[in-house]
Formats: structure tokens, sequence, C-alpha cells
């Protein structure tokens, strides 16, 4: 569970942040820890952070609450998740809200916008649905190797857009993509989908969020984007489900 699963319990009236200021609140505000998501794997702390008149919700998941995962390096996710971010911001597609890698009370750690989900919207329906914001998603988590894309790691907000949290297990060298939105399997790439490959090939082989992704990942895992990016330009298609990977996660909500 992560920003926005329990929307009914903390529906906090907040002003919308611009990016730049979210960012900032995020890094510099004062962070204070008001509960914990008990349902989460890893520890995920809801908190309030401020800064010059400036308020908002966030969730802190420091890297000492990680568990340790068999396929993932120990105390790695917390960059992972920061990394998913910088690849969503370079998109354009607001995919991933404000994540940052700071310290907090418990250590360093991912810190991240909290963003209160529309609880009208029936999540079922939303998954097999054909909403643009979704095949959006559905190439990113194909960029990142998303191997966790469940149905409550959407977030859908009253005007349609949807956000994706949750993205401690991404970058995997070895292919891992595993989701609930399978519906463009093998459908051509939009245009739209296209540009921003082909934005996301030379930022990562040498513009801003190669350098950033070094930070975070190890070159391997860079390596390894930069070459699923340069996969998906080449097919020109959505990528289909592995024969030797579960498709779907589990639970798939």
């Amino acid at each position: 569970m992560t920003a926005g699963s329990e929307p009914g319990a903390r529906q906090e009236s907040r002003p919308a942040l611009d990016e730049a200021t979210a960012l900032r609140l995020l890094r510099e505000g004062t962070l204070e820890v008001t509960g914990r998501l008990v349902d989460a794997s890893n520890m995920t702390l809801y908190c309030s952070i401020g800064l010059d008149g400036h308020t908002a919700a966030c969730v802190y998941k420091p890297v000492r609450g990680e568990r340790p995962l068999w396929d993932f390096p120990d105390g790695t996710l917390a960059a992972r998740e920061v990394a998913a971010y910088e690849v969503a911001a370079v998109t354009g597609w607001r995919i991933v809200p404000p994540t940052v890698y700071r310290d907090g009370p418990y250590g360093p750690g991912m810190v991240q916008l909290w963003i209160d989900a529309d609880p009208h919207t029936d999540l079922l329906a939303l998954i097999r649905s054909r909403s643009p914001a979704l095949r959006r998603m559905a190439v990113f988590d194909a960029v990142v190797n998303n191997a966790d894309r469940k149905g409550g790691h959407l977030i859908p907000l009253p005007d349609g857009h949807v956000y994706g949290v949750d993205h401690g297990v991404c970058f995997a060298v070895e292919d891992k993509l595993r989701t609930v939105l399978w519906q463009w399997r093998g459908k051509p790439l939009s245009r739209e989908a296209i540009t921003v490959l082909e934005r996301l090939e030379a930022e990562i082989d040498h513009g801003r969020l190669g350098r950033r992704l070094h930070e975070l990942l190890s070159p391997a895992e860079v390596e390894a984007t930069l070459h699923r990016v340069r996969r998906l330009l080449h097919s020109k298609v959505h990528p289909h489900p592995s024969d030797d990977w579960p498709a779907i996660p589990w639970p798939p909500i």
C-alpha cells in the first residue's frame, strides 16, 4: 500500500503544488511521522511535511525498513523508487508522484508526495479499460521493467489522470515485467510513445537522466534500461508477457 491507498481516511484539503515546489518541499521540508501503513510489505510511514508555508502529506520509506528480497540487492528499493520518478519526469506523463531520496527520522529513504485517489473510481473497471493514461503507464512499466504493477498501485484522479506508485522492484537486469496492464500486448506503440522513447534513449545514453540513473542504480541496470528502450523502438509494439516469468503479480490487486 502506498500514496493514495487510503483515500477515505486522509482526505486533507491542500492547494495543489506545482512540481518544482513539491520537490523542494520534499527535499528540504520538516518531516513528521504521523502514522504507518501497516499492510505494506516494507516499512511505509505516513508523514506531514512543511516548508515556508507550504504543507503536504507524503510517504516515507526508510532503507532500514526494507525487507530483503531474493532477486534484488538489499537496501536498494528506495533508490529504485527515485529512479522510477526520474524516468517518469523525462516522459512528461506525470506517472509517478514527485519523489526524492533524503534523510528522515529513521535514516535515509524515499519520500514521495501523497496523492489522494478518487474514491468513486471502480478500480477493476479501470484495470480492464483502454484508458490512454494506462496505455502510457504500460509503456513506462516496460521501460523500467516493473515487476509488480498491481491494481492497488494505481492512483486514479477524478479528471481521468492515473498515477502509479510502489516502484521498488523495478530496473532488474533480467526481464521481470509483471503487470495487470496487458491489454495492449502486441499492439503498435502510439506515435506519442515512440517520441517519448526517443527522448528517453537520448537522455539515458548521453543526458542528465543517464547521469542520474548511474547515481541510483548499478551500471548494468542502467545499460539494461537503455537496451529496453531501444528494443521497444526497434519493435514499435507493446511487449508480450514472458514465458519465463509470471505475467501478472500476485495478488493482482
